[in-house]
């Protein structure tokens, strides 16, 4: 593996001194070159003190971190062969586009020919040639991201760190930004650790998400792996919506799970180790999971809630005793159900998935 964090631990001493707190908790985690991997999870869960530990901004309490097979911990940040975009850009003010984008160059007292030439290249790749004159007041928002990005990618790192750097943009504009630096990263082939606390822009972007909790790992894996099968509920439920549905295990079967749920049984994939017969477990219910009105329901259910969105309805269904959250997305059938009126219900069983309770 090329990037390397070996149960890396960081303490600092908590407020008014009394104890201390481990903002990073024994993570460990494997990085591929060309890789871009994204650290998710709420404020406090220790993602950005991660990204700062292998960059150099802090030093570990205690682990390791490798980067190409050799031990970093001590080095400072530019000795680390790393490049990183902050949230703020930190663009200099006083400098224009191709100043900013040339001050580490120039900081390293390189040739200006071979100057100009790499910030070329860098102002091609980000699509802001003939901007090089522009002083950051006159970009938008969107152009001064690409400043930042530029500024880092002209040093040829070997790793990329991105410390939520589409976070002051609008919603449209940051969407445009998660496609183009994808495409930049994949053209490049970069190594890139990415901070975000956005669940879309990590499921968008990444190879490989790691879902934070409270200064631990709680999973590690592709987008879809993290979608469809979370390990914890903590997971399931931080990773789009969820309803969760107690259940009883019936029975085990090809790697699945025969449960009792609401009045009907059902077939879930499940890890079938740690669940014995008869035990309560937790059923994980995407809301686009469930079928309304299909031809055969397995369940009935009263609407308690509808909400028309344009490209999708919302419901609120009660079965069961149980509030289940809902959603249609079929544009044949954009009607909105009533409130107070019976469905049929129709799980997508290849898509359920079960916890221990």
């Amino acid at each position: 593996m090329y990037l390397v964090l070996d149960n890396l631990v960081k303490t600092f001493a908590s407020r008014g001194g009394a104890g201390e707190v481990n903002a990073v908790n024994g993570v460990s985690l494997e990085i591929k070159q060309g890789d871009l991997v994204t650290l998710l999870g709420p404020s406090g869960c220790g993602k950005t003190t991660t990204l700062r530990l292998i960059a150099g901004f802090e030093f570990p309490t205690s682990g390791q971190i490798l980067l190409d097979g050799k031990q970093i911990n001590d080095l400072p940040p530019h000795k680390r062969d790393m490049s990183m975009v902050f949230q703020s850009y930190a663009i200099f003010p006083h400098l224009n586009v191709f100043e900013n984008i040339a001050y580490g160059l120039n900081v390293q007292r390189l040739p200006r020919d071979v100057i100009k030439q790499r910030v070329a290249r860098v102002l091609e790749l980000v699509e802001l040639t003939g901007l090089e004159n522009r002083a950051p007041n006159q970009l938008s928002g969107g152009q001064q991201q690409r400043v930042a990005l530029a500024r880092a990618l002209v040093m040829e790192p070997k790793v990329l760190l991105m410390d939520e750097p589409l976070s002051n943009l609008d919603a449209k504009l940051r969407e445009q930004m998660r496609t183009e630096i994808r495409r930049i990263q994949q053209r490049l082939g970069i190594t890139s650790v990415y901070v975000t606390h956005d669940q879309v822009e990590a499921m968008t972007l990444s190879d490989q998400v790691v879902v934070m909790n409270r200064g631990q790992i709680e999973q590690i894996g592709p987008p879809d792996e993290i979608y469809r099968r979370p390990r914890t509920r903590f997971v399931a439920d931080f990773i789009g919506q969820a309803n969760f549905v107690e259940a009883t295990v019936r029975d085990r079967q090809d790697g699945h799970l025969i449960v009792d749920v609401l009045g009907t049984t059902l077939t879930a994939a499940a890890p079938t180790a740690g669940f014995g017969i008869g035990q309560p477990a937790t059923l994980v219910v995407r809301p686009e999971m469930v079928e309304i009105n299909p031809a055969q329901p397995a369940v009935t259910g009263i609407v308690r809630r509808a909400a028309y969105l344009g490209n999708l309805i919302e419901y609120d269904i009660e079965a069961g005793g149980q509030l289940l959250s809902i959603v249609e997305r079929d544009p044949r059938r954009m009607t909105l159900t009533p409130e107070g009126q019976e469905v049929g219900l129709r799980f997508l069983e290849d898509c359920l998935y079960v916890l221990p309770k």
